[in-house]
C-alpha cells in the first residue's frame, strides 16, 4: 500500500487576467439551529481551497449567524428553521449559478427528507457529507463525493441495499484499511457501475475510493478527532471541485492538506490544544511550504 505525496497533488492555475467567477463558484447546503459553526467553517474552507466565491444557503437565523462569523461568504436565507422538502424545487433553481454544491453540514436529521430529493434530483458535482451522508443511499447519488466516517459508511450502505454480511465485513475492525477499501471499490463497480461516486473514508489512514482506483493517505494524527475538522475536509473538497478538478483528485487534495494542517499544527501548539478552526487559520502555512 503507498501513500500520497505532496507531488501527486494538484493546484488550479489562474489566469493573469482573471475575473471573479473564473476559478468557480460553490453553493454549500445546511445548517439548522443547533449546528451553524459546521457550516460557516465548510464554507470558509472552500475559499481557502481557492474557489472565487462561496454562498451559503441556511435556515433564516443560521444564515444570520454566519454573517455574524464572516464577512467573506454570501449568505442565502430561507424562511425556515429546517429544511424541509418543499425547499429542493427553489434550490435547485439556484443551484444553476454554481459550479459545485456541498450538501450535510449541520443540516440535522429533521431535513433527511429534503436531503435525499434534493440529491437525487440535483445536476451538479456535489460532496455529501455529515447528516446528508445519513439521509440517503447510493444509488441515490448521480456525480457525488462522499465524505463518511466508519459509523457513516455501515449506514450508507445499509440504506444502500447491500446485504448485513456485507456490511459486517467491512466494519470489522480486524482488517486493514486496504482491505475495506478493496471491498467498497467491488460494491461501487458492482451494485452502481453507472453511477460516478468517489468515497472519501475518513480514519487514522483516510482512503480516497473510486470504480477505477484507490488512494490512501496518511497524514494527521490523534488530534483531527475533534468536532469540525471534517467540515474543513467537506468545504475543501467543493472548493477544488467547483475549480474544475475532478471528484477524485478534489479528495486527495482535502485529505492530504487538511491532515498535514493537522500534523502543522501539532507541531506548533505542541500538543492537541489545536482547533478546528485553527485548520482555517494557518492554511496559508501549508500551501507556503508548497
Amino acid at each position: 500500500m503507498r501513500y500520497t505525496s505532496k507531488s501527486e497533488l494538484v493546484f488550479p492555475k489562474r489566469a493573469k487576467d482573471a475575473i471573479k467567477g473564473d476559478s468557480g463558484k460553490v453553493l454549500v447546503i445546511g445548517g439548522s439551529e443547533d449546528y451553524v459553526g459546521a457550516l460557516a467553517m465548510a464554507g470558509i474552507a472552500a475559499l481557502r481551497a481557492g474557489v472565487d466565491w462561496v454562498t451559503i444557503a441556511a435556515p433564516e437565523k443560521v444564515g444570520w449567524a454566519i454573517n455574524a462569523l464572516s464577512p467573506d461568504v454570501v449568505v442565502k436565507k430561507f424562511p425556515c428553521r429546517n429544511f424541509t422538502e418543499k425547499f429542493t424545487p427553489p434550490l435547485l433553481k439556484f443551484e444553476k449559478s454554481f459550479d459545485a454544491i456541498l450538501i450535510g453540514n449541520g443540516l440535522g436529521l429533521r431535513s433527511g427528507g429534503f436531503a435525499k430529493k434534493y440529491i437525487k434530483q440535483s445536476k451538479k458535482h456535489i460532496v455529501i457529507d455529515a447528516d446528508g451522508i445519513k439521509s440517503i443511499g447510493l444509488h441515490n447519488c448521480n456525480t457525488a463525493l462522499l465524505t463518511p466516517h466508519l459509523g457513516e459508511l455501515n449506514l450508507l450502505l445499509e440504506n444502500s441495499g447491500i446485504p448485513n454480511k456485507s456490511i459486517a465485513f467491512v466494519s470489522n475492525k480486524n482488517i486493514n484499511i486496504q482491505k475495506r477499501a478493496e471491498i467498497i471499490q467491488e460494491i461501487l463497480r458492482k451494485k452502481f457501475p453507472l453511477k460516478n461516486i468517489v468515497i472519501l473514508l475518513k480514519g487514522p489512514i483516510d482512503a480516497v475510493i473510486s470504480k477505477e482506483k484507490i488512494a490512501y493517505n496518511k497524514t494527521g494524527n490523534p488530534g483531527m478527532a475533534k468536532a469540525g475538522t471534517g467540515d474543513v475536509l467537506a468545504g475543501l473538497c467543493v472548493g477544488f471541485l467547483g475549480q474544475g478538478l475532478s471528484l477524485f483528485q478534489s479528495a486527495v487534495n482535502a485529505a492530504y492538506i487538511n491532515g498535514a494542517m493537522g500534523d502543522l499544527l501539532l507541531k506548533k501548539k505542541k500538543g492537541f490544544s489545536f482547533i478546528a478552526s485553527d485548520l482555517l487559520q494557518d492554511i496559508h502555512d501549508f500551501h507556503a511550504l508548497r
